[in-house]
């Protein structure tokens, strides 16, 4: 697999060629830190940011500073090796322990040598934090991001510790190409904002024109809110409760987009079209009724939306509806 061109070796990986993993449960606010040291300077860094981590080691570093190598084992910190894996003997030696990990990012640790070898390759690390999910930060970068991690409601430490921690599978892939192809475009295409710094944030906002069925005039600008599917279904799976609670602290996040956003210094309103208008509802929203025509499409794309994500929790109505606030009253309730 090592001659396979890089955009299918991940895409494979992603499958979970050779058990690759996928990571752990999107509800949960776990967060796997892989921190690659090349240096023994580089395990003294990791020691110094005061979080347990996984620690890709190539069996060549074991042989140079095995007591170095134990030293952050005993700390509490995973062992996992990159590069060449025929050394795995050695590294397990230097580390004091058996060595199930190793990164299989890129040649010559292919999945299929790593399997051979009674070895699970490790996740593809994400670009941003995500619940669940893995991150590679260098040995530097630890002291400062992971202050910042925490403040933003994550539990970064090691990979193998992430609840719910599982094998990818092709599902994996087509959901990663999904989010890619239709949920990325989208979001480029109507200038989405992102408000999920948060391991609890679940909204994303645009501006957009105010709906026809609002009878405002030409012109009228609004916010409109778009629900970040993938963790509000993995906080759902875990608690109805959280994600609601995490719904409501979210509807802050886009008051504070309309107070301190130069681009949503004139929207008139905030505007939602979804399944969930009750919970909107309940936060002061007033809800109508969409032409049957909008209806019919919405409800098409919501049924796909669902059926990707995996979604088994019931809908509050059949049909999706127009959720709407004036500004001020979003403010003066959310802001």
């Amino acid at each position: 697999m090592s001659r396979v061109p890089p955009p299918l070796r991940r895409a494979l990986l992603r499958a979970g060629a050779g058990g690759t993993l996928a990571g752990g449960d999107p509800g949960s606010p776990h967060l796997g830190l892989v921190v690659p040291v090349r240096t023994p300077e580089d395990l003294a860094a990791a020691a110094k940011a005061g979080v347990r981590a996984t620690l890709l080691v190539s069996p060549a570093l074991a042989r140079l500073a095995p007591e170095v190598i134990r030293a952050a084992a005993q700390a509490g910190h995973e062992i996992a090796g990159w590069g060449a894996p025929e050394g795995v003997a050695g590294l397990e030696v230097s580390a004091g322990r058996p060595v199930t990990l190793w990164s299989a990012e890129a040649p010559p640790a292919s999945p299929a040598r790593l399997a051979a070898l009674g070895l699970t390759p490790l996740p593809l690390p994400l670009t941003a934090p995500e619940p669940g999910g893995t991150l590679r930060l260098s040995p530097t970068d630890l002291a400062a991001e992971v202050p910042r991690l925490r403040a933003l409601g994550y539990r970064p430490g090691p990979v193998g510790e992430l609840p719910g921690l599982r094998r990818a599978r092709g599902r994996d892939l087509g959901l990663h190409l999904y989010r890619r192809a239709v949920d990325d475009r989208f979001a480029q295409a109507h200038r989405v904002r992102a408000l999920t710094e948060r391991a609890d944030g679940v909204l994303r906002v645009s501006r957009q024109p105010a709906p026809p069925e609002l009878g405002w005039p030409t012109g009228a600008a609004v916010a409109e809110l778009h629900v970040h599917s993938p963790r509000l279904v993995g906080l759902s799976a875990r608690s109805p409760l959280a994600a609601y609670r995490a719904f409501a602290r979210s509807l802050r996040d886009v008051a504070a987009v309309l107070r301190d956003d130069p681009e949503f210094a004139d929207v008139q309103g905030v505007v939602a079209v979804t399944l969930f208008h009750e919970p909107l509802a309940q936060q002061g929203f007033q809800v109508l009724s969409l032409p049957p025509l909008r209806t019919r499409l919405y409800s098409l794309g919501f049924r796909l939306m669902r059926r990707v994500y995996g979604t088994a929790v019931p809908t509050s109505e059949p049909e999706p509806r127009l959720a709407w606030m004036t500004r001020a009253a979003f403010l003066a309730r959310h802001g």
